[in-house]
């Protein structure tokens, strides 16, 4: 067993994706039709028609591209968060499938700078992997042991793994649900875990859709915090952490 650290990948996306968009703009505000609306989208014509939809509010033509992430060692916790996010596809690794032996783990940062707390966190982690793999060999006894035993097996014995038991997903959004995705989850009111996701997601669609993610992040990067007297009172920071402004 180990605690893990977050890994997430840009694992695919449109290289083109940003000219999709602006394609599907001017098929809507000007004059195109299908064999030509590709025509004279240099790339300041393209980021012409992008800024036109932020300042316009149109969100829709942005769905019109779609990024996959590879995504590991995030917990179970984190799981039942990001999987409120409707308009995604999802692919986690299964416990019913894959056994959980020594399971890795994640540890929470305020859990690790307590000593006292940290201990027994690792203390619990060791006897609920010591439990559940007690749990699989009795539920193991007096069958043939095959694979399909083995699945019953596991399980049922996956109800004692805890929230902080690592898992892996793949996860595809489109652009529009990734800026509400962005908006929700990286702020500082959202828990730790997604909210360094979501940072670490950011940063890499980022890279390569720069027009469409400018100015991605929580509310307050590019309006008035929505959070009343639940903000944080750090917009400036979140500006200069998201925007470098």
């Amino acid at each position: 067993m180990a605690n893990k650290k977050l890994k997430v990948r840009l694992l695919s996306y449109n290289p083109e994706g940003e000219k999709i968009v602006a394609a599907a703009a001017k098929l809507c505000y000007a004059r195109a039709d299908i064999d030509t609306v590709l025509d004279g989208l240099t790339p300041e014509k393209t980021k012409d028609f992008l800024e036109m939809l932020t300042n316009l509010g149109h969100a829709s033509p942005i769905e019109h591209i779609s990024f996959t992430f590879g995504i590991e060692n995030v917990s179970r916790a984190l799981l039942a968060q990001i999987t409120r996010h409707r308009i995604a596809s999802f692919s986690v690794q299964s416990q019913r499938y894959v056994a959980e032996d020594g399971f890795d783990f994640v540890l929470p940062p305020a859990i690790e700078a307590n000593p006292e707390a940290k201990a027994l966190y690792l203390e619990t982690m060791d006897v609920l992997a010591e439990r559940y793999t007690k749990l699989t060999d009795l539920l193991m006894e007096g069958t043939p042991g095959t694979t399909a035993d083995k699945k019953k097996a596991i399980e049922d014995a996956r109800f004692v793994l805890p929230n902080g038991c690592t898992t892996k997903m793949m996860v595809t959004m489109n652009a529009r649900s990734l800026l509400n995705f962005f908006n929700l989850r990286c702020c500082n009111r959202a828990q730790w875990e997604i909210r360094d996701l979501a940072t670490q997601m950011l940063m890499l669609v980022r890279e390569v859709c720069p027009t469409i993610f400018r100015y991605a992040g929580p509310p307050c990067v590019a309006g008035k915090c929505p959070e009343g007297k639940m903000t944080c009172g750090k917009a400036n920071e979140m500006k200069e952490k998201f925007l470098g402004a």
